[in-house]
């Protein structure tokens, strides 16, 4: 209970006097008490106004504080949708990278191989001087398990001038047909029936009178050119598409790892510098 102060220099009246003083003084009590009160109701206000301006800069944190969380939830959403997509990209770039040493491998030991052992590597014009079938040559064919059976085809011999040179040499039509017979010009696939492999001799050998001149491929370090091919099992063409597609692959691969850390390293950039700013 708050007490209101005595006023200094009063004296107190004569006992007669009591009653008129002590109802003075009541009246006198409220008037002069009345300041307390409005000062401690005043201060209470003013408490009152502080505490509620606290309680609003709190409640502007806290909403500062969740808009925060929120945006830094949305970048972590970002940050990890991105992980998964770097990743795969990362692996397919990896997935290029070895099709590509795979597809070199295995077009060096076939095309690549069959290309550098060929020795008729020079480009002339044969004309074509006799074109015979010599003889049946005998060969097998397969009929089922465990099953093989002899047949026979018709060996057809043609004879060229290479370069119109006068020198007579024996063509052939590839590297393999060289290599199972180095008599007969074509070697067909053995097949029951004869008169088929018969009828495909008789029209190349038939082809081939009719053109006369054609081009084909001999061996530059041999002077007799005893055996001149009419075309090659892989030539420049071949050799060209077996190392241009890995070479892609390979170079596709490498650009998509390369673009993928480089984007990494950008992020990781900005965040830095976006850090220094704050």
């Amino acid at each position: 209970m708050h007490a209101c102060p005595s006023h200094a220099g009063e004296r107190t009246p004569h006992p007669s006097r009591v009653g008129v003083w002590s109802f003075q003084q009541s009246l006198r009590t409220p008037s002069s008490c009345k300041g307390g009160r409005h000062s401690s109701g005043k201060m209470f206000f003013v408490a009152g106004s502080k505490r509620s301006g606290g309680a609003a800069r709190g409640n502007e944190k806290s909403m500062y504080q969740k808009f925060r969380d929120v945006d830094i939830l949305d970048k972590k959403k970002t940050v990890t949708a991105l992980k998964p997509g770097e990743d795969r990209a990362i692996l397919l770039g990896l997935g290029m990278i070895i099709s590509s040493v795979m597809m070199y491998f295995v077009l060096g030991v076939t095309i690549l191989r069959s290309y550098a052992d060929s020795v008729w590597t020079e480009e002339g014009v044969c004309v074509v001087l006799n074109s015979t079938i010599a003889a049946d040559v005998n060969c097998s064919y397969h009929c089922g398990p465990d099953c093989w059976r002899v047949s026979r085809y018709p060996c057809l011999q043609i004879y060229v001038s290479i370069n119109n040179t006068g020198r007579v040499s024996r063509l052939s039509h590839n590297e393999e047909t060289h290599d199972a017979s180095s008599e007969c010009f074509f070697v067909p696939k053995c097949q029951k029936e004869m008169g088929v492999m018969q009828a495909m001799v008789v029209n190349i050998s038939e082809r081939l009178k009719a053109n006369q001149q054609i081009s084909c491929y001999y061996n530059p370090s041999e002077r007799q050119h005893d055996t001149v091919l009419l075309s090659r099992l892989y030539g420049n063409t071949a050799v060209f598409h077996s190392l241009f597609w890995p070479s892609c692959m390979l170079t596709g691969g490498t650009l998509i790892i390369i673009m993928v850390k480089l984007n990494q390293y950008l992020s990781m950039l900005c965040e830095e510098l976006g850090k220094v700013h704050k």
